[in-house]
């Protein structure tokens, strides 16, 4: 059988690295081939230079056994390979026929275009009105338009990166149907995940990265995530500790808190009430979209629009307390964005220190720049982030490194409550058991968190109590034993039954 894709010593090099050092890749027609690797693994620097966005130094590709030359997306296109990126590109005032006409190559009406996205709806299930606005749909419905856009291509080779990450697992199942239905008949699929229980349920073969080099080539439905994981990162990740339910007072308490949202395709919230206690972790799940955003720049200082007494620090009413009070305070964030909110993409490591901590600023307002250096050294050191010192730009860092560092930041303040928003996002399987266990350590320690998460896994993994938000709207709380992936998916668009009056 002629390979649909055959990559060969493929190689890319960056002034400070060498993102993929001849690397090899085998997909055959009608396969489903994981590519798994930790961050800075090689993942992304691969897939571009397959869609044609980045030009490799060395070596050669084969597409359905003839070289393949690949300018740009354009031309990938035009062979038959499609990609659906982890951060959708839709234009939430256009409707969905034209966000999917707008990224069509070719002279289609758009009345066609529409036809065609009600034919490829029905023929695969995704069930999608072409003439609603993009802003009206939830983050399932935005994915489905993407992939439905990629399959009005026709294509040989689809690749998806991080497809589940804004999904319900109702929808993962779903979405799996889809990708097998593709797969049969005959549609070679590259599927990126950190997820390595959907890579052992979904693909049928698999090639591991590590510091942009191939480590293996297995059969993932043959393999553990233990010995993914040991494929991936040299190592399996550390068992977290349990322990019984030594929670205290409460140092966060939200109550009747109903604000609308400033962004006119924001989620206004309702009724929102919770209580986060010392030596917890509170997790709150739900779908991207449905008030997260909102909330924790209420709880940050951010937006300052909350009623009086809907937000409390233990005794203290913050409801409009600025983002600086709430710190001094010791309410600290750890948030979803990590370049351009949680750090200055151009500034280096110790000085995005600055951002929320003061230690090496004097009295007279004096940096003390020895001191701010040896500090980010510290961090960079106890939290083995991968950097080229102090001094190195955020934005030279991988995700997983950066959020590291971040995450150290704010836990070395030693905060009274730290939220923290999709601490492990994008981020791999060894640095995400890290910051895990950072999270229970300093919960350990008597600190309240709140922990706003997507992945089930990772919010059943470290919670003491559950919640979910669905349009805007907080479920009951339940104990993570009491929790199951069925109960909270089905909270997780909105029905929690009688129970919800008591949200």
């Amino acid at each position: 059988m002629i390979p649909r894709l055959q990559i060969t010593g493929l190689t890319k090099a960056y002034p400070s690295v060498v993102a993929n050092d001849g690397v090899n890749l085998t997909v055959q027609p009608g396969e489903i081939h994981a590519v798994l690797g930790e961050n800075g693994a090689g993942k992304s620097t691969l897939m571009k230079m397959i869609y044609g966005t980045v030009q490799p130094d060395a070596g050669h590709m084969l597409f359905d056994g003839e070289p393949m030359l690949v300018r740009n997306p354009q031309a990938a296109r035009a062979l038959g390979i499609a990609m659906v990126f982890q951060h959708f590109s839709l234009f939430d005032t256009l409707t969905v026929a034209e966000n999917v006409w707008l990224g069509l190559d070719g002279d289609l009406s758009l009345a066609a275009v529409q036809a065609a996205i009600v034919e490829k709806a029905a023929t695969y299930g995704l069930e999608i009105d072409p003439a609603r606005p993009v802003h009206t749909l939830s983050v399932g419905e935005r994915q489905r338009v993407e992939i439905i856009r990629a399959l009005l291509t026709n294509p040989k080779l689809l690749i998806l990166d991080e497809p589940t990450s804004v999904l319900t697992p109702q929808a993962v199942e779903k979405l799996f149907i889809v990708l097998k239905q593709l797969a049969a008949e005959g549609c070679s699929i590259v599927y990126i995940s950190h997820k390595l229980h959907e890579i052992r349920a979904l693909c049928t073969a698999c090639t591991v990265l590590r510091g942009g080099k191939v480590t293996g080539v297995c059969d993932p439905q043959a393999e553990s995530n233990a010995s993914l994981s040991r494929l991936m990162i040299g190592q399996e990740p550390p068992a977290l500790p349990q322990r019984a339910d030594l929670s205290g007072a409460v140092v966060l308490s939200v109550s009747g808190l109903r604000v609308p949202a400033e962004d006119q395709f924001g989620t206004d919230l309702t009724e929102v009430t919770f209580d986060v206690r010392a030596g917890e972790v509170l997790g709150i799940a739900g779908v991207s979209g449905n008030g997260q955003a909102e909330l924790v720049r209420l709880l940050s200082g951010e937006d300052v629009r909350a009623p009086l007494g809907t937000i409390r620090l233990g005794d203290t009413d913050i409801s409009r307390a600025t983002a600086g009070h709430r710190r001094a305070v010791g309410l600290h964030l750890v948030p979803e964005e990590r370049l351009g909110r949680g750090a200055v993409p151009t500034l280096g490591l110790s000085h995005n220190l600055l951002l929320t901590r003061g230690e090496a600023v004097g009295k007279s307002g004096w940096i003390n720049l020895k001191q701010l250096r040896a500090q980010a050294e510290g961090i960079i050191g106890r939290y083995r982030v991968k950097a080229g010192g102090p001094t190195a730009p955020a934005k030279s860092l991988s995700g997983g490194n950066l959020q590291k560092f971040i995450v150290g930041r704010e836990i070395e303040a030693r905060p009274t409550l730290l939220i923290m928003s999709q601490p492990t996002w994008g981020v791999d399987v060894g640095a995400a058991a890290q910051i895990r266990s950072q999270i229970l350590a300093l919960r350990d320690a008597g600190c309240a968190v709140l922990l706003i998460s997507e992945e089930l896994d990772e919010l059943f993994e470290l919670s003491d109590r559950l919640v979910v938000i669905a349009k805007g709207r907080v479920s009951p709380a339940m104990a993570r034993g009491d929790a199951t992936v069925e109960k909270v998916g089905t909270w997780m668009s909105g029905l929690w039954g009688s129970e919800a009056a008591h949200a």
